[in-house]
């Protein structure tokens, strides 16, 4: 539908005229909690499912019909670092994400490509004959499926604990319970970076919910 000029002017006028089709939806038209594996109790991946396929988010959609299933580890052991690189405030910081830097994480990775074609097999599918353009079949085996893993993974949005909140024994915390920096008065944190660890879901919610705690400290002189 969005290959042509013809195609995205009837889109467009679509929403114009119904506020109805593509342009009336989310990007990610499904939303699924599941395990990756049996051996975790509760759910440690996301899926965010998109009605389209292209080879890295904003570049060009494919030419054919299809889906895209982006899949998120809920828990990663993984630890990237941030660091300024220079006291001029113009000069962006080194972000080094470290995906898939422990076993763990690539374990989940593989497993998540499994669940994805144990989906993608089950017999409600069977009428669109789904074929898997990637990473593709002929990849099965823990360390290639890791590997192509790494190649199309990206961010989901969500970092955080670059500024983890921590008691006074924790020589990684930036800030105090009350979210205060240490060592610089009057200055506070309050965002998704004091985070110590992730939560096992979209970080937006729990960010207001510090937010809101924040602001009550701040009322009332705490």
């Amino acid at each position: 539908m969005a290959n042509s000029l013809i195609g995205k002017a009837r889109i467009g006028l679509e929403y114009l005229l119904t506020r109805s089709g593509p342009m009336s939806m989310a990007p990610s038209q499904l939303c699924l909690f599941t395990r990756s594996s049996e051996e975790y109790e509760y759910a440690n991946i996301q899926y965010h499912v998109q009605p389209l396929s292209l080879e890295a988010f904003g570049q060009p959609l494919h030419d054919f019909p299809a889906i895209t299933a982006s899949v998120c580890n809920l828990n990663p052991t993984s630890r990237g670092t941030v660091r300024i690189r220079s006291r001029d405030s113009r000069i962006k910081p080194a972000i080094a994400p470290n995906y898939l830097n422990t076993e763990e994480d690539r374990k989940v990775a593989a497993d998540s490509l499994r669940v994805t074609r144990r989906i993608a097999e089950q017999q409600a599918l069977a009428k669109y004959e789904p074929e898997e353009f990637k990473p593709g079949l002929q990849y099965q085996t823990d360390e290639e499926l890791t590997r192509l893993a790494g190649d199309i993974g990206t961010t989901i949005f969500h970092p955080v604990g670059t500024t983890r909140m921590g008691r006074a024994d924790d020589d990684m915390a930036v800030v105090d319970p009350h979210l205060r920096v240490r060592g610089v008065a009057g200055l506070r944190v309050v965002d998704a970076g004091v985070m110590p660890t992730i939560t096992s879901g979209n970080t937006n919610s729990p960010t207001l919910m510090i937010a809101e705690k924040a602001a009550g400290w701040i009322l009332n002189g705490t």
